[in-house]
């Protein structure tokens, strides 16, 4: 007789999935964590503070900024995208330093200018931002000390230099001590959402020029309206049903403007250089970066091959010319500044002895700064 065996097999339950109520309650205790570990960090920032106060050293240190940056970016295991763990910690870290010592930086205004997003690019979102009429009053705040920093416009990649500010930076007692670049777009605001009935388009006259084949396409009637800043244009068209702005995202919501079109800039990749500023004692020359530009203003005796001169001791020791400008010297005898920046530190031996034969043939010679430049 044959026993038949007869197999049992044993099915595990599937586990269900966590429902939304149960992961919300999960994120509300990882938040009051969060919370927790933030204002441990606080209070050793405002200990930090007590120091640096004592020992007299600066609140603010880009680099030191950077640094800790860059240690998060090599230490993020995700899923969280490196660029947006970056921006909150430079977030976490500017919230921290007004503790310590709020940071005041003066910007062209009013608030929603692409200037006012290269400070808070720079400073996060917890400056003390000064806003200012022009680029005059940006360096004259920051030389005066009302502002302990200041952020200026010197290039854009399609319409070129800032010539204002190259003409300010000739005589201030300010340096440059870092510098952001940003991606600019510009967008048509006005108080309807239509491109209808619009008479005169406000903007800063750069962003007019950067967009000046859109305009005469699609608005070939409307007058072109030049004012002090695009956020500017934006208020006053908040002012004006028949007026519309060229501004930022941010300006429209400042000023409760529709974006009737966006990104109507001739060239899609527009950036913008911004320098940021200061007095020499507010912050030293940064040290050394894996990517530096030292800025110069000069001017050689106005004879037969001294521009060519200007450029061997470069050559010579092997330092990179990034840019090349002239402005007048508006002395009425056809005489020129010359605005250079080069690649490298002058810590960097090769660097320190280009510039020291390079002032030596210059009639006039001034380092408007050394600073890590932006990728």
């Amino acid at each position: 007789m044959m026993t038949t065996k007869t197999t049992t097999t044993t099915t595990t339950p599937l586990t269900a999935s966590p429902d939304l109520a149960s992961l919300r309650v999960q994120i509300d205790s990882i938040d009051q964590q969060l919370l927790t570990l933030l204002n441990q960090r606080a209070l050793v920032a405002e200990q930090v503070g007590e120091v640096k106060k004592r020992e007299g050293t600066p609140f603010f240190r880009p680099d030191r900024v950077a640094q800790v940056i860059e240690k998060i970016q090599r230490a993020n295991p995700g899923p969280l995208k490196t660029p947006h763990v970056s921006a909150i910690w430079r977030e976490i870290m500017s919230a921290c330093l007004a503790l310590e010592s709020p940071q005041r930086v003066a910007v062209l205004g009013p608030a929603g200018t692409f200037c006012e997003q290269a400070a808070i690019e720079f400073f996060g979102g917890a400056a003390d931002i000064v806003y200012c009429a022009n680029f005059d009053e940006v360096f004259h705040a920051t030389a005066s000390g009302s502002a302990q920093f200041g952020v200026v416009g010197v290039e854009n990649s399609v319409e070129g230099v800032v010539t204002r500010s190259l003409d300010l930076f000739l005589h201030t007692p300010t340096h440059v001590v870092g510098e952001v670049s940003l991606l600019v777009r510009h967008n048509l605001l006005r108080q309807s959402n239509s491109l209808d009935e619009i008479e005169a388009v406000l903007a800063h006259p750069q962003a007019l020029a950067q967009c000046q084949a859109w305009l005469s396409k699609h608005l070939p009637h409307a007058e072109r309206k030049p004012v002090s800043s695009n956020a500017e244009g934006a208020r006053l068209a908040a002012t004006n049903p028949a007026w519309a702005a060229l501004a930022s995202e941010r300006a429209a919501t400042q000023f409760g403007l529709h974006i009737v079109a966006h990104a109507i800039q001739d060239e899609a990749y527009n950036r913008t250089r911004f320098a940021v500023i200061c007095l020499p004692h507010t912050l030293d020359t940064p040290p050394p970066s894996a990517r530096d530009c030292t800025s110069l203003i000069v001017s050689v005796p106005n004879e037969p091959g001294a521009v060519h001169d200007l450029l061997v001791p470069l050559k010579k020791h092997g330092v990179s010319m990034t840019r090349f400008e002239s402005r007048p010297a508006r002395t009425g005898q056809w005489e020129y500044y010359f605005y250079i920046d080069i690649q490298g530190h002058p810590s960097q031996p090769h660097v320190s002895a280009a510039l020291t034969e390079l002032r030596g043939l210059c009639a006039f010679y001034k380092v408007l700064g050394t600073y890590p430049v932006t990728p």
